[in-house]
């Protein structure tokens, strides 16, 4: 059937008709040949939230060191709390500390161990004093005993002298009596001579033996002044030793007196602090987020979490994830592009300077071990070259962060992307220059 005549088919077939079509298709090819070989940066893309850039800085809990009860509560969630401000009042639930004249009644112990201590300090003193008596005591006893013992040595002297006269006495006595008697014999003295004579020898006989006697007892003397020399040594050193004894007995009851008054001390300022911790204070100025543990009279253990709050001032940062294989490309200092969750932008991975509604940053931190999500952390701060990030942003809001590296045409990143091809290895100009001074 022939339809050129028919309008409808000459306008469809017509030669002017088609060719409009192939100069549009072959524009159309030139453009997208041309366009291949533009500029493209190849860019990592992640998925993280916004934290602090301190630990310090990012929402916390406050426990309590101890066991407790609730008893009032000073704030309310939303409330600003500075640095030590009370936000609730807890009381004890363990009965050793039910006592609420506990810190006052330690303190008179430590008084009384305190006194005991002194106690015994003035024992040991007095035993001292007296160790020093019995020592001068003994010195002078034994001097004593000494000087008897020298008189005794010097009596023995003299009566050995004397014994010795009394034997030159006897000699002489005898002597004269022998004389005597013979002459009475030849009738030159009479009877009565030689009487007398006779009983001055007895005499002298009876000196001689008395001498001797006096004697023995005069050595007798020196070893008893010996013995007694003796006996005041071993009698004072018992005395001494007794009396060191009972200075040691008393120093070892000081020492056990001083430790119990140091345990005493330490169990006295443990009860002024857990008295303290009555009191939970905020331990940074910050908003009060939410109650843990709410209601009055219910118990907690110690550690538990009884309040949430957030820091008044922090320094915003972005917490993204990169998978493994993309963590070489990563580099601290690097730019990175972000953008937060309920701010509006038009993205452009491969054209960075033509997006609209992201804010720069830069890398300050890569963790060293994998996260739970089987995922690399890495930490971003604001880029102070860039524009400043919204005021309005909150901490734990989505981000999604965009690193930039190098720039490639674009056929090259289409043939990557359709093999499956990591990005190309990427570091900074800066670390390059260190590596070619190496």
């Amino acid at each position: 059937m022939d339809l050129s005549s028919y309008k409808a088919a000459q306008k469809v077939f017509g030669r002017r008709h088609n060719k409009h079509f192939n100069r549009l298709l072959a524009i159309f090819s030139i453009i997208v040949l041309i366009s291949m070989f533009l500029p493209w940066t190849q860019t990592i893309s992640g998925k993280g939230y916004l934290t602090t850039l301190k630990p310090d800085q990012r929402p916390q809990t406050i426990q309590s060191p101890i066991p407790g009860r609730i008893e009032k509560w000073y704030v309310k969630e939303g409330d600003f709390a500075k640095k030590g401000d009370t936000i609730l009042h807890i009381s004890e639930i363990k009965s050793e500390y039910f006592d609420p004249n506990l810190v006052a009644r330690t303190g008179k112990q430590i008084q009384a161990k305190t006194m005991a201590v002194n106690s015994y300090q003035e024992k040991v003193k007095a035993l001292n004093r007296q160790i020093e008596a019995l020592k001068t005591e003994r010195q002078l006893k034994l001097k004593q005993a000494k000087n008897k013992l020298v008189q005794s040595k010097l009596k023995v002297k003299s009566d050995s002298i004397d014994l010795e006269a009394a034997k030159t006495n006897i000699t002489i006595a005898e002597r004269q009596y022998d004389r005597t008697a013979q002459l009475e014999k030849e009738g030159l003295k009479a009877v009565t001579d030689v009487e007398t004579k006779r009983l001055k020898l007895q005499e002298t006989q009876a000196k001689l033996v008395s001498q001797e006697n006096k004697l023995l007892t005069s050595k007798n003397e020196v070893i008893n002044t010996e013995m007694e020399i003796n006996r005041v040594q071993a009698e004072y050193t018992d005395k001494i030793s007794k009396a060191r004894s009972d200075m040691l007995t008393a120093q070892s009851s000081q020492f056990d007196s001083e430790a119990q008054v140091t345990k005493l001390e330490n169990q006295y300022t443990n009860y002024e602090i857990r008295n303290s911790l009555m009191y939970i204070r905020a331990p940074q100025s910050g908003f009060i987020n939410k109650a843990l543990q709410s209601g009055i009279g219910e118990t907690f253990k110690e550690g538990d979490r009884l309040v949430g709050i957030m820091p008044a001032k922090y320094d915003m940062a972005v917490e993204t994830f990169v998978e493994p294989i993309d963590l070489p490309l990563i580099h601290v200092g690097e730019k990175v592009r972000i953008q937060f969750d309920g701010w509006p932008a038009i993205v452009f991975n491969g054209w960075p300077n033509v997006s609209f509604g992201t804010f720069g940053g830069k890398v300050v931190a890569i963790e060293t071990f994998i996260s739970d999500n089987g995922k690399y952390r890495v930490l971003l701060a604001p880029d102070e070259e860039d524009g400043a990030w919204p005021k309005a942003l909150r901490v734990g809001s989505g981000a999604n962060t965009i690193a930039l590296l190098n720039d490639v045409p674009i056929w090259f990143e289409l043939w990557r992307q359709l093999n499956g091809f990591p990005p190309n290895y990427y570091q900074p100009e800066n670390q390059m220059a260190d590596v070619g001074k190496k």
